[in-house]
């Protein structure tokens, strides 16, 4: 297992090299400069899955979807190298609101983040400009068409490739670059997967993710926070 070092507003990033592949991992690496308080305005930021987040004053990120767990609290999903547990979590759109959450658990394995989100900071949406999510798939398998809306490429489509190892991960053919970490993999409205990293070149080399199967199986056999999620 190998990481890429940690840099300057890095939060550090996951290889799919750690999982038997030769690859560039996607990170939240545009610096940030520190961000103000909260501001004056009243009506909460809007998040869903493709919104850009901003991590611990530091790192951009894409939300993958925002939901409920079993408990009935507001959470979300993003890539899991984005942040460390208790890391703060701003809308990018609207830094100046100030803090909406803070990341509830990070898995270095699966490479998932669980976000518990200020319920009364947040207006979470299932529609997001061009996407929309309104449930959880099984992988996508060859040759079916996958999109994903990112912060930093927006809205992409390519062919899975599938599962090429004995991972729960699937390789697609989407553009996606730094920033675009925790992007959701969709088919049509359903959400399959999330963007964790890419080979060789970002937008020409295949994207790698972690299949959301995968992700809310572990949330439900830990049994904190996210367990038992469901999209908004």
């Amino acid at each position: 297992m190998s990481r890429l070092p940690k840099g300057r507003g890095d939060t550090g990033r996951r290889t799919a090299a750690a999982r038997g592949v030769s690859a560039v991992a996607i990170a939240a690496t545009v610096c940030l400069a520190p961000v103000a308080g909260t501001a004056t305005a009243a009506d909460p930021p809007v998040l869903g899955g493709g919104s850009g987040i901003v991590v611990a004053n530091q790192a951009e990120c894409t939300l993958t979807t925002i939901g409920h767990d079993r408990a009935g609290r507001l959470v979300g999903l993003t890539a899991g190298h984005c942040g460390e547990p208790g890391a703060t979590v701003l809308a990018e759109y609207n830094p100046n609101y100030g803090v909406v959450g803070r990341f509830a658990h990070s898995d270095p394995v699966l490479d998932y983040a669980v976000i518990e989100f200020d319920a009364d900071r947040v207006t979470p949406v299932r529609q997001l400009g061009d996407i929309a999510i309104t449930g959880l798939g099984a992988p996508a398998q060859f040759p079916t068409v996958v999109c994903k809306k990112g912060r930093t490429t927006g809205t992409t489509c390519g062919v899975a490739w599938g599962d090429i190892g004995a991972t729960p991960d699937t390789w697609t053919q989407l553009c996606v670059l730094e920033g675009d970490s925790g992007a959701p993999v969709l088919v049509g409205s359903t959400l399959v997967g999330m963007v964790n990293a890419y080979l060789g070149v970002g937008c020409f080399g295949p994207e790698v993710g972690t299949d959301i199967h995968a992700v809310v199986a572990d949330l439900d056999a830990r049994g904190e926070v996210g367990a038992g999620f469901q999209p908004i």
